[in-house]
């Protein structure tokens, strides 16, 4: 069970008491609006094509409902505790101190992680454009650039992020309009297709669905990220509510609207989908001169965009466990409001993650991608599990914070758990994510364990 004071005394209110609150609002708003429109958006949606065809849009819709109740769960605690640590503080409040090590120290990895996989994947774009460069020398350079970054002050980080998320706005929304009046029939030089790419609407039956459906669901991946803002903002609250509630119409126009264009537009089958990108191959498909490039660079922006925000992230998450007592002092030392420390350790582990993928592909390297493979699941449990515990507790103790509430609460929050459980069994069915749930299984055990056991010891003392 949680100590008194993880539940009487919100972590953050003593964690982050001299974090810089540089923040505006209208970085909080375009980071929550960007943080949708994420690199596996981009990236990772063709393979997901490829199995599921056109019943894709079923699957982005099916997770995307899922996400919009983990974001409403999120919000409702983030909105009565805004805490740089996010879902682990939330965690730790509710379910105890072990909780919370497992589920951030866990969503660090993850972090630190995509930050090399980000890296690689803009790096091999830039030295598509100019052959003979290495890769390494690109991620090393991004690296730099975005440490850099996050070292100073945090309106740094949200100014990059501010215009890293405006231009992805700006060109997925590009894309749908143009898509739109593809379909019509209206674009001109181009035919509407009609239904024409529909016909075969499940074309792997109910074993391609569930693979898109598995891909489906880790490309919302980054949402969180505006609840970790939200605690360096100039009004947390107000921020987190807003992001909340308008999180529905985005996902719904992102995600679920582009996938319906893409797959009405170009045959799903299509080589192109997954050598080029879902984007690129419509654009290109349509004819349109220099728009694939084009969508080529936003791509590059959106892998760049993600890069800095785990960056962000991963640092603030590390600096919120250790406030709590949850890691080593260093990794909470400030300097001018920010956790330099804890900004270098995540960028160090970022590039060892590029190494190894160099070094040992198939070995460590493939070991680290399992271990993190099902970790945003997990995650969201936490979150799910924590919404159970904490909504009766501030409806008891403290009624006025409750800003953001979960829709139907207790129903939809066992749905979504119910969601959970039943990805995890399909994860478990499919051969390539059977040996993720395991891994990142383990690696949960493990940290879950490790809290348990620092919770006994600082409870004797």
């Amino acid at each position: 069970m949680p100590s008194s004071t993880t539940k009487e005394t919100p972590p953050q209110q003593q964690a982050d008491g001299s974090l810089s609150h540089g923040l505006k609002q209208r970085h909080l708003s375009m980071i929550a609006l960007g943080g949708v429109i994420g690199a596996g958006l981009f990236v990772g949606s063709g393979a997901g094509i490829a199995a599921a065809g056109p019943s894709i849009v079923i699957a982005y819709t099916l997770s995307g409902l899922l996400v919009m109740l983990v974001m409403r769960m999120l919000g409702e605690m983030s909105a009565a505790y805004p805490s740089s640590g996010s879902f682990s503080a939330h965690a730790e409040r509710a379910i105890g101190p072990w909780a919370g090590f497992a589920a951030g120290w866990s969503f660090w990895v993850l972090l630190c992680t995509a930050v090399g996989l980000e890296g690689i994947g803009a790096a091999h774009i830039v030295s598509g454009w100019l052959p003979g460069t290495p890769e390494w020398m690109w991620v090393a350079l991004f690296m730099v650039v975005f440490c850099g970054t996050n070292l100073a002050a945090v309106k740094n980080f949200g100014e990059f992020e501010f215009w890293f998320a405006a231009l992805k706005v700006g060109a997925i929304s590009l894309f749908l309009i143009l898509g739109a009046l593809a379909i019509a029939g209206v674009l001109p030089g181009t035919d509407s297709p009609g239904a024409s790419h529909l016909t075969h609407f499940f074309p792997h039956g109910s074993d391609g669905l569930i693979i898109g459906l598995l891909a489906s669901v880790f490309s919302y991946g980054g949402m969180e990220t505006v609840t970790i803002a939200a605690a360096e903002s100039e009004n947390p609250v107000k921020g987190v509510a807003s992001a909340v509630r308008t999180a529905m119409w985005r996902i719904a126009l992102f995600y679920i609207g582009s996938m319906a264009a893409v797959v009405t537009l170009i045959p799903w089958d299509s080589k192109d989908v997954v050598e080029k990108g879902p984007y690129v191959a419509t654009l290109d498909h349509l004819g349109i001169p220099g728009a694939g490039q084009l969508m080529n660079v936003v791509v590059l922006v959106a892998l760049l965009s993600a890069m800095n925000a785990n960056i962000y992230g991963s640092s603030r998450i590390a600096f919120s466990l250790v406030e709590r007592g949850q890691g080593p002092k260093a990794l909470a030392k400030l300097s001018g409001g920010v956790p330099r420390i804890a900004v270098l350790v995540s960028c160090v582990l970022g590039f060892v993650c590029v190494l190894l993928s160099y070094w040992s592909p198939n070995g460590a390297f493939k070991w680290l991608l399992n271990m993190i493979g099902a970790v945003i699941l997990v995650v969201w449990i936490f979150i799910a599990v924590s919404q159970l515990l904490l909504r009766r507790r501030i409806e008891r103790e403290a009624p006025g914070k409750l800003v953001v509430r979960m829709w139907a609460f207790p129903w939809l929050t066992w749905v979504a758990l119910a969601g959970m459980a039943a990805i995890f069994v399909l994860m478990a069915r499919e051969p390539d994510t059977r040996v993720q749930l395991y891994s990142t299984g383990v690696m949960t055990l493990a940290l879950a364990a490790v809290g348990y056991v620092r919770q006994r010891v600082r409870a004797r003392r």
